[in-house]
């Protein structure tokens, strides 16, 4: 499997070199033991053992850095956006957790949201940990982590413990990614919790999808497992784990790989329509979230899926985004086979359901197409001053849709 190490922000070329020396690792152990992992996606990948940058996945060192230093600053909209983190109940230092053993989502018996609300506490609170140095909000994500690893040893449900298991499983290893090394977090422990609860889900659900046909599930079920596998992988340092979820995203033959999350293209238009758009509006927007954090994951590893397929996911965010804002975008009739005897459904018409819902998901991709590559993304753009500063976990709603993303990225990813 090749990979492009093209870029990358501060160290950009110790990155770089950590990406050729991945690269050369896995060719050199293939070379020796002949020894390869089966990518979810059907084909074949090096598992390449070579060093992952830490931290590296929604947050690296140069995003933390520049806030950290624009805060203290008080430049805007830095600003605005520290003070929408601090404004927020989870992050408060006095958070107290409530680790259960088993954690339901679907069916009889629900208390998934105590997770949800606890996973974003740690991460806010991590977050004014790694920006302002506050040893008190240190010590509550860390106490946080540490209880939720030393007490679960579930997730289960109906079909929905596969959301559960996805969304709450990158989430979680996106906190505990920001406490690598703080004293006292037990990481060991943690990577263990995520590998023996979280993993075995995410990879029964892109290996099987609960039995059902192939597409019968929409692309943010594929895509918030891909993303829970890729943080783990990069939270345990597992390249086999790595090169599953990105092969995955490049092959995979449900809807959260590229090609089937972007069924349309519309060249011509610069746009591209996503699988969701005639569901509704809001899981179109959470799979913005949830492709964005997937591929800003991969670049903080060195990668760049941002812009793979010519653009492709670029294209899709540009066609959310103007129908968004209130502009007609074409639409091509999407069939699916659905449940397990893949009976076929079609939808003809783009979903006005949901339209223009605020979801903190647009600041990310406009840091990256807009600043980072310098591209003209307008609709991307609007939709990010639209929503600028953008909250997180608790600002959107006390449901579930109010926590599918970690958010904050004015904060993060503002440049």
């Amino acid at each position: 499997m090749s990979r492009t190490f093209p870029h990358q922000h501060s160290p950009g070329a110790q990155l770089s070199r950590r990406g050729l020396l991945r690269t050369a690792g896995g060719l050199t152990a293939a070379l020796a033991t002949g020894a390869g992992a089966t990518a979810l996606g059907g084909s074949t990948a090096v598992a390449a053992p070579a060093p992952f940058t830490h931290p590296g996945m929604l947050h690296a060192y140069g995003e933390l850095n520049r806030a950290k230093v624009r805060v203290a600053a008080g430049d805007e909209p830095w600003l605005s956006g520290w003070n929408r983190l601090t404004a927020n109940s989870h992050a408060a230092s006095t958070w107290t957790p409530r680790p259960q053993a088993t954690v339901v989502r679907g069916g009889s018996g629900e208390n998934y949201g105590i997770l949800y609300n606890d996973i974003h506490a740690a991460y806010q609170n991590a977050l004014r940990w790694k920006i302002a140095g506050t040893t008190a909000h240190g010590d509550t994500a860390r106490d946080i982590l540490n209880a939720w690893s030393a007490t679960l040893t579930t997730v289960t449900g109906n079909a929905d413990r596969f959301l559960a298991a996805g969304i709450y499983g990158y989430q979680f290893a996106n906190a505990a990614e920001l406490m690598r090394g703080y004293t006292g977090f037990d990481l060991g422990r943690f990577k263990t919790m995520m590998l023996d609860v979280f993993y075995p889900l995410n990879h029964q659900f892109l290996t099987r999808h609960n039995d059902a046909c192939i597409t019968n599930y929409w692309a943010n079920w594929d895509l918030c497992n891909m993303n829970s596998v890729l943080a783990i992988a990069i939270l345990c340092d597992d390249a086999a784990k790595y090169d599953q979820a990105v092969n995955y995203f490049k092959n995979g033959a449900g809807n959260g790989s590229l090609a089937h999350a972007v069924p349309f293209l519309y060249d011509a238009q610069g746009l591209a329509q996503w699988q969701e758009s005639g569901r509704d509006q809001g899981h179109t927007m959470m799979g913005m979230g949830q492709m964005g954090a997937f591929c800003e994951m991969a670049w903080s590893q060195g990668e760049d899926l941002y812009g793979y397929d010519n653009n492709r996911f670029l294209k899709a965010a540009q066609y959310v985004a103007r129908y968004n804002l209130g502009q007609d975008v074409p639409f091509t009739t999407y069939t699916w086979g659905t449940g397990q005897n893949c009976a076929q459904q079609s939808q003809t018409v783009i979903s006005s359901s949901g339209r223009g819902q605020v979801r903190p998901v647009w600041d990310i991709l406009h840091h990256h197409y807009a600043r980072r590559r310098g591209l003209s993304v307008p609709y991307i753009t609007a939709m990010a001053e639209s929503v600028r500063p953008e909250g997180g976990g608790g600002d959107y709603g006390t449901n579930s849709g109010g926590f599918d993303q970690l958010g904050f990225g004015t904060l993060m990813y503002a440049k």
